[in-house]
Order: C-alpha cells, then sequence, then structure tokens
C-alpha cells in the first residue's frame, strides 16, 4: 500500500500506517473503527528494560538470594551489575556480597530496605552458599543448641566450611563468621 501525502515522497510499510493513524486520529470515528479492526491500534510494544527483566525473574524464583551469574544471559556483566545496583539504590534488592544480592522488603517501622529473608541474614548466608556451591555446616555450639545440650542461644551467624571459601558475607553491621 503506497500513500502519497499532499506535497510529500511515497510512504510504505510502517511509515505508511502511522501517517494513516495519524490523519484518521484527526478524522474521529473512522480512528475508532481502524483501531478495533486493527486489534487495538498500531503501537508498537515497548521493549523491557534491562532491570524489568531482572526484576521479572527475581519475582518468578522462589528463593531470597541471588547471584549476578544468574542474570548473565540477560546482557553484558556490566549492564547487569548497574542494573542490579540501580536496585539496591531503589530499594529493591539488598548487597550482601560480592555477585550476592538478597530479596528487600521495606521496614514497616522505618519504611527503609531490609533483608526479606524468613530466617534472617543466616538463612540468607546459607542460601548464598548452597548456591555458590560452597559446602558447610552448622557449628559445634550450632548443633549443641539443636540438640538440647546447651541453653546458650548462638547469636553470631556462623557456619563450619568445609574447602576454600574467601568470600565475605555481611548485611548492615552483621557479617557471616567463617570455621575452618
Amino acid at each position: 500500500m503506497a500513500l502519497v501525502p499532499h506535497g510529500a515522497r511515497e510512504l510504505h510499510g510502517h511509515n505508511a500506517l502511522i501517517w494513516l493513524t495519524y490523519h484518521l486520529h484527526n478524522v474521529g470515528f473512522l480512528y475508532n473503527f481502524m483501531s478495533g479492526f486493527c486489534g487495538g491500534g498500531l503501537a508498537v510494544p515497548r521493549r523491557w528494560t534491562l532491570r524489568e527483566r531482572i526484576g521479572e525473574r527475581i519475582a518468578r524464583q522462589r528463593g531470597d538470594v541471588f547471584l549476578t551469574r544468574e542474570f548473565r544471559d540477560l546482557g553484558g556483566e556490566d549492564q547487569v551489575l548497574r542494573a542490579l545496583r540501580g536496585m539496591v539504590r531503589d530499594g529493591q534488592l539488598v548487597r550482601l556480597g560480592y555477585g550476592v544480592y538478597g530479596r528487600a522488603e521495606a521496614s514497616q517501622l522505618s519504611g527503609k530496605p531490609m533483608l526479606a529473608a524468613r530466617g534472617g541474614f543466616i538463612d540468607a548466608a546459607r542460601q548464598a552458599l548452597n548456591k555458590l556451591g560452597v559446602e558447610w555446616e552448622q557449628t559445634e555450639f550450632q548443633r549443641a543448641y539443636n540438640e538440647g545440650r546447651s541453653t546458650q542461644v548462638p547469636i553470631n551467624p556462623a557456619v563450619r566450611v568445609k574447602g576454600r571459601f574467601a568470600r565475605r558475607l555481611s548485611y548492615q553491621d552483621t557479617e557471616l563468621r567463617l570455621e575452618r
């Protein structure tokens, strides 16, 4: 279909549709007829931004911890890191360590973002260790408390790591303590 507006060059394809839509919109009832006829208008669907795609993937996942490598297929490393930093700045995520992020929710008291993991930081840290492929087990103090051999509640988040692991995982002022 070739349309020639008065005093212009010939239009083809998408440009012709845009020109036609513009002029039919000014006619009134014909635009309504054409928009229904063409399936809801001639709008081109907007592509999702990288942040929107990462946010959608996070919303679908069940866990509370995410690694940057989980989003590698969505874009380049720098782009993904930039998008994740923006999500941290907006309060959608919290940074737990190098390449490790946690799901965030707004605090009911202060409104500031806080870690959304049900078991707190220790649960998020254990999820991160599992995703990183690090073998770990409970510390002796945690086992003693869980087995009823001690009434002293372990407060500091700590795990016994089997093998090599050098990353630091922390949230606010709390850091995961590693035992060998």
